[in-house]
């Protein structure tokens, strides 16, 4: 049987970095225009173990690659310390790295999302991008009234009419320049954010899973195209609870094992999303709310990190079992799903 050659790849941009490591613990190293792939990929054996770099495209070399040998592995930069705290931080020692921990089989190993939710996943992430930076434009304008004696409320920029009503407020020329346009930019943004909430409503119905997310009470469509473009094949409710970021840090010392605050590793939108959703159903759910006022004696943000955890449970079974609810406040399954 052919040996397997355990392959680290630096990857970049318009090139990359190859480190062949072979049984016998030897490296050879290789550097590659991105044009040159096919070139590369032709020299790729069946039975080859390939891990990469997550980076901008990630995506177009692991499809090139992967139907060609027999793994590929993504890695995350930020979670894989023996690269970002590398002393010598050069293409030719991360990509040696990546070989030989691929060989041992310690890397922590990033999800490749199919197309779809590849696309809806980058959507979203524009989408959160723009709201951002409509709110830092809203936080802008009222920075400028409350220095002319105007206290805007939170919630009067929200509308048209609000945005008609800053424009229309006598200030000096400069300033009525500087207004008109960010108010311009928030008008724009909002037809923007409207366009891709729409679309990711509509497109995340493709998406397995999505019927039995919605008729959970509490998320939406917008909601359940955010949550499930992040959340994949879980074999583990527990890994998948650490992929959201709230599960505790845990620290050891000597035979003391602590529990800290929360990791917040891994993806702070589905994080936010999923604590908006959870706090949404525990208005509707008894089970919700009373697990959640219980929790509260330990402090509200606490209380909140708790809630998101049970709810994450309950989308975690929902999606594994299939579940579609006719009635979720009391947990009653539809005919569809008990069949």
């Amino acid at each position: 049987m052919e040996s397997t050659r355990h392959i680290g790849i630096d990857l970049h941009r318009n090139c990359f970095t190859a480190c062949v490591r072979l049984e016998n613990g030897r490296n050879y190293l290789t550097e590659w225009r991105l044009e040159q792939l096919p070139k590369f990929v032709a020299k790729l054996r069946p039975n080859d173990e390939v891990a990469v770099e997550v980076t901008g495209n990630t995506r177009l070399f692991h499809d090139a690659v992967a139907p060609h040998v027999k793994r590929v592995v993504a890695v995350n930069p930020n979670q894989f310390q023996v690269i970002t705290h590398s002393v010598k931080k050069t293409d030719p020692n991360d990509a040696r790295n990546l070989a030989l921990y691929l060989a041992k089989d310690l890397l922590p190993e990033v999800r490749m999302k199919d197309k779809t939710r590849a696309q809806i996943a980058s959507l979203t992430q524009t989408r959160d991008t723009m709201v951002k930076l409509r709110t830092a434009l809203k936080n802008k304008i009222n920075n400028i009234c409350s220095a002319h004696g105007v206290n805007l409320s939170k919630e009067s920029l929200a509308s048209e009419k609000g945005l008609k009503a800053v424009l229309e407020m006598p200030f000096d020329p400069l300033v009525d320049l500087e207004l008109k346009i960010l108010v311009e930019q928030i008008r724009s943004l909002n037809k923007s954010i409207a366009e891709l909430e729409e679309t990711i409503s509509r497109e995340s119905q493709k998406l397995e899973g999505h019927k039995h997310l919605t008729s959970t009470k509490g998320i939406g469509g917008l909601s359940a195209g955010i949550l499930l473009s992040i959340i994949g094949d879980f074999a583990d409710e527990g890994k998948l609870a650490a992929y959201f970021g709230i599960v505790p840090r845990i620290s050891h010392s000597n035979e003391t094992e602590h529990s800290g605050r929360i990791t917040k590793r891994g993806t702070k939108l589905g994080r936010t999303t999923l604590v908006q959703c959870a706090l949404i159903a525990q208005r509707y759910s008894p089970y919700l709310k009373n697990y959640y006022e219980r929790k509260k004696n330990r402090g509200t943000g606490k209380a909140i990190i708790a809630l998101a955890r049970k709810f994450l449970g309950i989308i975690y079974r929902t999606l594994k079992n299939k579940w579609l609810f006719e009635d979720f406040p009391n947990f009653v399954l539809a005919e569809e799903a008990t069949a």
